[in-house]
């Protein structure tokens, strides 16, 4: 599973077509159309990622080195469990993948799966049992069904990022790393602020896997500290 950053030859295939079936709005036909014709689609499967979304992971990872041996990543909102697997895969046998929804996820080898809303009470606790000591690295790739009303969209998914960095502060050993989806136009101001107060540095990204009509982007947080002024770079 080494190929990332576009699709293998393998994978390309003459443009599919999907008519308009009974019972199937034009909106869905457009969807699937876009899935049968999308690269990273068909390199997912081939490779055995449940979803395209693990490439995004991987050119995240390519570009800032977020995965190492032996490491603790805490992914949340892991369903399907794209990342998941890539987290598995990067750490190693000798370290641990805790991977979190509200949905059940199918089991993953080498990986710990919780059925868990990271609002409860004892979240923190039970998430601290399953990664047996401090995270290395928080993962977010949790979003919102969209509306179709970009303001909403955009307070919804700053709300689950914000959630998510609740989360790392309590879950992240001190020079950690935090990365979680955001919507074009970045971080919210406060929120960037807080990232940029316990992080070294705090920078936005878009893999190429994510597509080019997409909104969203990634805020990536490096070297956490608990408190005092950081840089950007």
């Amino acid at each position: 599973m080494a190929r990332s950053r576009k699709a293998s030859a393998a994978g390309r295939a003459a443009h599919q077509r999907v008519r308009t079936a009974k019972g199937r709005t034009t909106s869905s036909t457009r969807w699937l159309e876009r899935q049968l014709n999308d690269p990273y689609v068909r390199e997912a499967h081939a490779q055995g990622y449940r979803s395209r979304s693990a490439f995004k992971l991987t050119q995240l990872d390519e570009k800032f080195h977020l995965l190492r041996k032996g490491a603790r990543v805490l992914d949340l909102g892991a369903a399907p469990g794209g990342w998941t697997q890539v987290a598995v895969e990067k750490v190693g046998p000798g370290g641990v993948v805790v991977g979190v929804d509200l949905a059940v996820i199918e089991p993953i080898s080498g990986a710990v799966l919780l059925e868990l809303d990271i609002y409860v009470d004892d979240a923190s606790a039970r998430i601290e049992t399953a990664l047996a000591g401090s995270a290395d690295l928080v993962l977010s790739d949790m979003a919102s069904k969209a509306s179709g009303h970009a303001a909403t969209d955009h307070l919804r998914i700053v709300a689950l990022c914000e959630a998510a960095f609740d989360v790392a502060r309590t879950s992240l050993a001190p020079g950690g790393a935090f990365v979680a989806k955001v919507l074009k136009g970045g971080t919210e101001r406060e929120l960037l602020i807080q990232l940029k107060r316990h992080f070294r540095t705090v920078r936005h990204a878009k893999p190429p896997a994510s597509r080019a009509d997409s909104a969203e982007t990634y805020v990536v947080a490096m070297g956490f500290r608990s408190e005092g002024p950081a840089r950007t770079a």
